[in-house]
C-alpha cells in the first residue's frame, strides 16, 4: 500500500540541504504541501544563505507545492510565525520533522561554554520551540506526527561530542513525554537517529562510505515515522538502508534489607543490580516507581 500525505502540511526543519532537503522533496513527491526551513547557515550556524528557497524552487518544478522560512529555531517568536503562515496559506500543520542542527565538535577540556550552550540551544531548545509553535494546532485538528532528530552520540556517546550528545539525548527525553501528553489528540511522536553522508559529516567518512550513507536511505524510515500509521515513542536508527531500533531499558533490581543499604551493601549486590537478564522498556517514567512498590509489597507479604 501507498503510503500518501496528499491534504496535508508538513514542515520540515534545517531542510536547505542534506537529510532535511531529501525529507522535503519526498513529502512533495508524496502529495504533502511542504514549509521549508533553513536558517542557512555553515554547520557551525554562522552566516546565512538562500538555501530554502532553492529547495522550494526544486519543489516546484516537481509540480508541489511549497513555501520557503528563514526563522532561527532558537527563537520562539520566529517559529510561531513560520506555523502561522503555514495555517494562513494551506489552513494547517500536520506532520514537523525537527532536523535543524549545527555541530561545533571539541573535547570536553577544549570547549568552549558558548559552544556548547549553542549546540543544545539550536538542538534541544530549537525542536522544542518548533513543535511548541505547532502543538495547539495539531491539538485542534485532532492529529500531528512529530520527529526529532536524535542521534548515536546521545543515546551511546562519542568523543568530542559532549554538547550534541547532551542535545540528543534531550530530544529523545522530550519525545518520550510528548508522545504521552499528545496521545488523546492523535498526536504521535518519534526519535530518529540518522546516519548519513552531509554537510555535517563530511569531514568524518571515507570517500567510499560517503556515497554509500546517502541522505535519500534514511528518508524511508523518517517518512514512515510521521505517517498516518505511525508508531509513537520509537526510537529508529538508519542508514546506508540500515535500519534499527533502540530502547532505554531497565531491570528488576534488588530489594535490599535496611542492614545492607549502606555504600557497602550496594557496592557488594552490584552485580545483581547492574545485571540485565530480565529487563524491560518502561512505557512512562513512573514505571520505576511501580516497580520499587512492587518489590517493597511483596517483601512485606514474604
Amino acid at each position: 500500500m501507498s503510503i500518501s500525505f496528499e491534504g496535508r502540511v508538513a514542515i520540515v526543519t534545517g531542510a536547505g540541504g542534506g537529510i532535511g532537503r531529501a525529507y522535503a522533496l519526498e513529502l512533495a513527491r508524496r502529495g504533502a504541501k511542504v514549509v521549508v526551513n533553513d536558517l542557512g547557515g555553515a554547520r557551525d550556524g554562522s552566516g546565512h544563505s538562500d538555501a530554502a528557497l532553492k529547495v522550494v524552487e526544486e519543489i516546484e518544478a516537481l509540480g508541489g507545492e511549497a513555501m520557503s522560512n528563514g526563522g532561527s529555531v532558537t527563537e520562539f517568536d520566529q517559529m510561531a510565525e513560520m506555523v502561522a503562515r503555514a495555517k494562513e496559506r494551506w489552513g494547517g500543520g500536520h506532520v514537523l520533522i525537527n532536523n535543524a542542527g549545527i555541530l561545533r565538535d571539541k573535547s570536553f577540556t577544549k570547549m568552549d561554554p558558548a559552544d556548547f550552550e549553542m549546540v543544545v540551544k539550536v538542538h534541544l531548545i530549537g525542536s522544542a520551540f518548533a513543535t511548541k509553535a505547532c502543538w495547539d494546532t495539531m491539538r485542534e485538528q485532532n492529529y500531528g506526527r512529530i520527529l526529532m532528530t536524535a542521534s548515536s552520540s546521545g543515546l551511546f556517546g562519542n568523543f568530542g561530542q559532549a554538547n550534541y550528545g547532551a542535545a540528543k539525548l534531550g530530544v529523545a527525553g522530550l519525545t518520550k513525554t510528548l508522545y504521552l501528553e499528545g496521545a488523546k489528540n492523535n498526536i504521535r511522536v518519534n526519535s530518529l537517529a540518522p546516519v548519513a553522508a552531509t554537510r555535517m559529516t563530511e569531514d568524518i567518512f571515507p570517500e567510499e562510505a560517503f556515497k554509500l550513507f546517502n541522505p535519500e536511505s534514511v528518508v524511508p524510515a523518517a517518512l514512515f515515522l510521521v505517517s498516518e500509521d505511525a508508531p509513537t515513542n520509537a526510537i529508529v536508527g538508519a542508514g546506508a538502508g540500515a535500519y534499527h531500533s533502540a530502547w532505554v531499558t531497565m531491570n528488576k533490581g534488588v530489594l535490599l534489607p535496611p542492614s545492607e543499604q549502606t555504600v557497602e551493601g550496594f557496592a557488594a549486590n552490584w552485580d545483581k543490580i547492574s545485571d540485565r537478564t530480565g529487563d524491560f522498556v518502561p512505557r512512562s517514567g513512573p514505571e520505576q516507581s511501580q516497580v520499587i512498590i512492587s518489590q517493597l509489597q511483596a517483601a512485606m507479604k514474604g
